[in-house]
């Protein structure tokens, strides 16, 4: 992943926002450290962005799909109301495993549920409304996602998708993979929603909130 803004310009928004607490920094190395595709660590700005996401709209259910290592849930759960939990997805269990771990760690496990398995499977089994859902998992089902959980938004619920700028190669015509496809689609299938209203921002590499209209 490369970032949308300079990087000294992402380092200094960075520095400018409130540090991880020493378990989130400590799961980030491990992460780098022992994981592929490290690229896809929330991080501060992201993991920052998505806890006051949290603490403004004050969900009481929160779906992610795609826990990886558990940094963007950690993240979330330090800001959700009493009562507040979160059902999370992932495949590998290798990244479930060290999610747990350090979710144990925070103190988080009576808060946050790691569902290992495919996350539409997953969506069908769980029962009732959610109130945020962060989309952060394969970006060939982005648009399977979203039409699985659209329908399941409670009346003021939220939807935060990950990646929707794809490091800027969006607006690559000679970029023609997979995952490029998929965004280019989701992007548009959202845009041409008009069950929806949504916001597309250059938050690290492009997060999209979307809300009923």
């Amino acid at each position: 992943m490369s970032f949308l803004v300079p990087p000294e310009l992402e380092r200094y928004a960075e520095e400018h926002t409130s540090a991880p607490d020493e378990l989130l920094t400590r799961l980030a190395d491990e992460t780098r450290e022992s994981l592929r595709s490290p690229q896809m660590l929330t991080g501060t700005i992201e993991g920052r962005f998505l806890q006051c996401l949290v603490f403004a709209t004050g969900p009481k259910r929160v779906l992610e799909l795609g826990t990886y290592s558990g940094y963007s849930a950690i993240s979330m759960a330090g800001a959700l109301p009493a009562g507040g939990r979160i059902d999370t997805c992932e495949v590998d269990e290798q990244h479930a495993g060290i999610a747990r771990r350090y979710i144990e760690e925070a103190g988080f496990s009576d808060r946050i549920t790691i569902h290992l398995g495919p996350a539409l499977e997953t969506i069908g089994r769980l029962e009732g409304a959610f109130d945020f859902v962060f989309v952060d998992a394969d970006k060939e089902n982005y648009v399977n996602y979203y039409e699985a959980v659209l329908p399941r938004l409670s009346e003021r619920g939220l939807i935060a998708v990950d990646n929707t700028l794809w490091s800027g190669r969006v607006l690559d015509e000679t970029d023609d993979s997979v995952g490029t496809a998929a965004i280019r689609a989701f992007n548009d299938h959202v845009r041409n929603d008009d069950r929806v209203v949504s916001v597309m921002l250059t938050v690290r590499d492009g997060v999209t909130l979307i809300r009923p209209s």
